[in-house]
């Protein structure tokens, strides 16, 4: 026999074809070391790299030992259904929450089932036939499966973030808008006396129509949104700024609101204080506490400090008032979506999940102090300018 021929018989003896159970052993015994050899070369995705192995497995390990269990089951017709009980889509919607894209999805995959061919190959096992047509079946839906559950997924994020940031917007306008109905309210009072101006009366009665008509659209959109949470990524466009100006504006704007309540409110904010921020999401947060404070505290005081925290550049905020309080039970979940005074008409209970969303965006916490028949104080910290 020549060499050639001699190295040929070896080869074909040397490795062969695996029946599925042995394949199934070999996949269930080797599953450490598979799952080592794959978290190895999925760490070269990008998005992969800040991962810890727990969140980088994911699901992996499921599909892997239900890959073995469906091939032990030498069930050819429901191999795929077994396979891919749910792990797939999971993984497609954890795999969207850790921040991959598609295309890595879809690599991570494709490089287990590598690890698999190599696996068998060290084994003297070459997977072809029966087994090599199996296998590549049950990865290649469960790749389409994963693709779809992400794609899909991520579509619902889009749609959810977008219905909530109309909601924010929409309960942010309800505070404006009241000011610009009492303001309105006052004119009226004020120019249709006895020396009456037909234009100008026209022109009141056009603003009062128009603000009437805001504040349905507000309310319809608030309702129908009723059912947007408030944990969507928020966008948080940061700069260097003073803050007493900004509090200032807000007072200022909220100027008809606090004369109809009778509530004194006091900007302490020291005039050299510099924050690091999103100018426009403080406002806002900044808006919603001290309009929450004015419609507790009718005929009191209400007022807005902040100071330098000296750690990193850090800066603490707050809004103090000493009207109704809060009951102790409720102290608990007054951050919760929907959590309201039901003495308050047309509250919506998304003002403080609002500055709770926006004051974590920036990295920061917000906490309440209060006590029925005292006050409440609202407290933000805003981390510094990170180096």
């Amino acid at each position: 026999m020549s060499d050639p021929e001699r190295s040929a018989d070896l080869e074909s003896t040397a490795v062969r074809t695996p029946r599925l159970d042995e394949l199934a052993n070999l996949i269930a015994d080797e599953r450490d070391t598979l799952l080592a050899q794959w978290r190895q070369q999925v760490c070269r995705l990008p998005t992969a790299q800040g991962l810890a192995a727990p969140a980088l497995d994911d699901h992996v390990p499921d599909l892997l030992d239900e890959l073995s269990a469906a091939l032990a089951s030498l069930s050819d017709e429901t191999l795929a259904d077994v396979v891919l009980q749910g792990t797939p889509p999971a993984h497609g919607r954890q795999r969207l929450h850790d921040g991959f894209d598609i295309v890595e999805v879809v690599a991570e995959y494709n490089i287990l089932r590598g690890c698999i061919h190599d696996l068998a190959e060290r084994h003297g096992l070459h997977l072809r036939g029966k087994a090599f047509h199996i296998l590549n079946r049950v990865f290649d839906e469960a790749i389409g499966i994963a693709v779809q559950t992400f794609a899909t997924q991520q579509a619902l994020e889009v749609q959810r973030r977008r219905e909530e940031y109309l909601a924010f917007v929409a309960h942010d306008l309800r505070t404006p808008l009241n000011a610009i109905s009492l303001a309105a309210g006052a004119l009226t009072r004020e120019l249709m006396g006895a020396e009456n101006n037909p234009a100008m009366t026209r022109m009141l009665k056009t603003l009062q129509r128009n603000e009437q008509r805001l504040e349905e659209l507000v309310a319809n959109v608030l309702k129908e949104s009723d059912h947007v949470g408030t944990d969507a990524a928020i966008a948080v466009q940061a700069r260097t700024f003073d803050l007493w100006p900004l509090v200032e504006a807000v007072v200022r704007d909220l100027q008809p609101v606090t004369d109809t309540a009778g509530t004194q409110v006091t900007n302490s904010v020291p005039d050299d204080l510099v924050v690091y921020g999103d100018a426009g999401l403080l406002r806002r947060v900044f808006q919603n506490l001290v309009a929450n404070a004015i419609n507790f505290t009718p005929r009191g005081e209400v007022t807005i400090g902040a100071k330098s925290g000296g750690t990193g550049g850090s800066v603490e905020c707050w809004v103090r008032d000493d009207g109704a309080g809060i009951p102790a039970d409720r102290l608990e979940r007054i951050f919760e979506k929907g959590e309201t005074d039901s003495d308050q008409a047309g509250a919506t209970g998304l003002g403080l999940p609002i500055v709770k969303a926006f004051v974590e965006a920036h990295g920061g916490s917000v906490t309440v102090e209060s006590k029925e028949g005292e006050g409440s104080t609202f407290r933000f910290e805003l981390p510094g300018k990170s180096e």
